[in-house]
């Protein structure tokens, strides 16, 4: 092989290697949609998975929700409030369905998997999907506890706590004026 060819190869090899690369960075950068999209699982109303989806983050100055929402959902939902235990109106619902942000519409918990926790709040095992809620640490009130927050719009919705059934030992303890249920 002379050296030109040699050289040839290496550079092809090089060039080739690098679209490659770039086409993979390009897939991976898609799949994390546009900047303020969210990935999110979409839901018909009787629970039936659609697929997933990029949606746009849904974002609103306080005067556009306090329009949308009463004010406790507003006061809950949008500055992190609490409902009063036992005061919600899903806390002792036991309808089939699916709840829904009372914000955007994001589908949050299906009623398969709520259960009767005891604590005044309707209280759920899991999400509905893990890409529909976020977590993060709440230190207000100078304790540490996991707030839970719609994905698509960041509405506060309740905390997550370590004491809850099988299977997965978790209570995302919710607040009803955050949610929307819809029968199935």
């Amino acid at each position: 092989m002379s050296q030109s060819t040699g050289m040839n190869r290496r550079w092809f090899l090089a060039a080739f290697a690098s679209a490659g690369a770039a086409a993979y960075g390009a897939a991976k950068s898609s799949d994390k949609g546009a900047p303020g999209q969210v990935k999110l699982v979409k839901f018909s109303d009787t629970g039936v998975r659609e697929g997933v989806i990029m949606a746009d983050k849904v974002v609103k100055s306080d005067e556009e929700w306090k329009k949308q929402l009463t004010p406790e959902q507003f006061e809950v939902a949008r500055k992190a409030g609490t409902e009063r235990p036992f005061t919600g109106k899903y806390a002792k619902n036991h309808d089939k369905g699916l709840y829904r942000c009372v914000c955007c519409g994001n589908a949050l918990f299906d009623s398969d998997t709520k259960f009767e926790s005891g604590t005044g709040w309707p209280s759920f095992y899991q999400p509905i999907a893990k890409e529909n809620v976020e977590s993060k640490t709440d230190s207000t009130f100078g304790m540490s506890r996991t707030e839970v927050k719609c994905k698509q719009c960041d509405a506060h919705l309740g905390h997550v706590f370590n004491d809850g059934p099988k299977p997965t030992g978790l209570r995302y303890c919710m607040n009803s004026a955050s949610l929307d249920f819809k029968k199935a």
